[in-house]
């Protein structure tokens, strides 16, 4: 069993923490300082909470989850005795690569260095490391305790062994790690999500349909089918002549928009970042937070409970 340590524990990190730590599996978690690692102790508490509610654990449980994470404000402290090293500090690839040299430094050559990066470049995060053989991209989605998906982007010197242990480690915290295997601006998941991003920006540039609209197209459409059938199964299902003759017409009818639609940008230049500031395409209020917030953890926690049945937490 690798023995896994985590550095940064803001929204990723402490979530990734109780992830492992659902898994049965120990996990050292570090913070740059008390008040960071103190929001992210109430946060896994917060979450333990929301799992209790929904009948996945009594107090005991709970308690027991808990007592998996442990806390350190000292890097040297939080990697020694780590076989396995996940980075989940903020989206600042020098920031990063600065770390990735001091951990390569520190840590034995078959300790294995990942990074969070939603997007960074693993060889970059890797420049200048005596080993980079043993860093890689382990990208795990928001929020990381809920969510099954993990990418594992290789760069270009990691190494067979090294994407086999992150493989087995995720598998050991019932994830669904996919890999990449080589890099690409926005990896997997991120390159679908924009893809379908722009889309909707186009529709609602054209006046096609409103937001509410375009939203529940996905939602009650799309969003359910594609839980269970990605796009490509999907289209085999629909029958790859159907999808052939429709990509014929529509391809060239879909929006080809090389950077964010013009209502995006005005948004923006105008502080409105959504719920950041209480409003961006829909006015976020406090009530209306808390609706969102309760209905996709719900449909998160929906899913979790399936995929229980087929790896239930250890507990």
């Amino acid at each position: 069993m690798e023995k896994l340590a985590i550095i940064g524990c803001g929204t990723m990190g402490h979530s990734i923490a109780l992830s492992a730590a659902l898994a049965g599996l120990p996990v050292k978690l570090h913070g740059i300082n008390f008040l960071e690692t103190e929001r992210a102790q109430r946060s896994i508490i917060d979450k333990l909470n929301v799992l209790s509610e929904n009948g996945l654990l009594d107090s005991d449980n709970s308690e027991l989850v808990k007592n998996r994470i442990s806390i350190t404000h000292s890097i040297p402290e939080v990697a020694e005795g780590a076989s396995f090293i996940i980075e989940t500090i903020p989206e600042n690839l020098e920031m990063k690569r600065d770390l990735f040299l001091y951990l390569d430094e520190i840590c034995d050559v078959d300790v294995i260095l990942a990074s969070n990066t939603s997007g960074l470049s693993p060889s970059k995060i890797a420049s200048g490391t005596l080993n980079p053989q043993r860093i890689v991209v382990t990208h795990f989605w928001n929020p990381a305790h809920l969510v099954p998906l993990v990418e594992v982007v290789r760069g270009i010197h990691t190494n067979d062994q090294t994407i086999k242990r992150a493989f087995d480690l995720l598998k050991c915290m019932h994830k669904q790690p996919i890999e990449v295997k080589k890099e690409s601006p926005g990896f997997v998941g991120n390159r679908l999500q924009f893809a379908l991003l722009r889309e909707a920006q186009y529709i609602l540039e054209q006046g096609i349909a409103s937001k509410e609209d375009i939203d529940a197209a996905v939602t009650f459409g799309i969003g359910r089918r594609l839980s269970a059938t990605g796009p490509l199964i999907s289209a085999d299902m629909g029958g790859l002549d159907v999808f052939s003759a429709i990509s014929d017409y529509l391809f060239c009818e879909l929006s080809n928009a090389k950077n964010a639609s013009p209502e995006l940008k005005k948004m923006v230049e105008e502080n409105k970042f959504g719920v950041k500031t209480g409003e961006g395409y829909y006015k976020w209020d406090k009530s209306f937070i808390e609706k969102m917030n309760q209905k996709r953890e719900k449909e998160l926690i929906h899913f979790f409970v399936q995929d229980s049945k087929v790896a239930k937490p250890t507990l």
